[in-house]
């Protein structure tokens, strides 16, 4: 019985759970204000795989595992490029009032990110990676774009096909 669990351990991806904001909110109700918590967390396997949640729950605890489940649920996966851990290329992504500026960057840079863009790119494993947050300041609105712009990542090979896809071969 002991080998089955130890393969199973094994075989398990460990998974980063981080908590990006905690903030307190409060409902008026005719027997006063009824008060809550919410969590924006973010989870990745740091190998290409990341995804986020925001979660409503009547104390701190709940939300908090109530996000995580959910992030888990909601991962996205992305392709990483070579030795240095970085993005195939250079993407720029506006929604709504969130604009965000992901670059690839040589090994030995590190993560040259603010907030929470730094948050999603540690736990989807990258390394080498210069964001810049172009808009607004919106822990919630910066997590989904950069996820967004994650998603729109394709890897070398994919790019020069649809480069080539328009051109006529004479």
């Amino acid at each position: 019985m002991n080998e089955t669990s130890n393969t199973r351990d094994e075989n398990k991806q460990e998974i980063v759970e981080t908590v990006v904001q905690i903030k307190r909110t409060s409902k008026k109700t005719k027997g006063g204000n009824r008060l809550g918590f919410t969590c924006l967390a973010v989870v990745g396997d740091r190998n290409g795989k990341v995804g986020s949640a925001l979660s409503h729950a009547p104390s701190v605890l709940p939300a908090v595992k109530k996000s995580m489940r959910r992030a888990r649920k909601e991962m996205i996966t992305f392709p990483i490029v070579g030795e240095a851990r970085t993005i195939p290329h250079e993407i720029e992504l506006a929604r709504g009032a969130n604009r965000i500026l992901l670059k690839p960057a040589p090994a030995g840079t590190g993560i040259r990110a603010g907030g929470a863009v730094r948050a999603v790119l540690e736990a989807a494993g990258l390394q080498n990676v210069v964001a810049k947050i172009l808009g607004s300041n919106s822990k919630k609105g910066n997590v989904d774009t950069t996820l967004e712009a994650l998603t729109m990542l394709k890897s070398e090979a994919s790019r020069r096909i649809s480069k080539n896809k328009g051109k006529d071969k004479k």
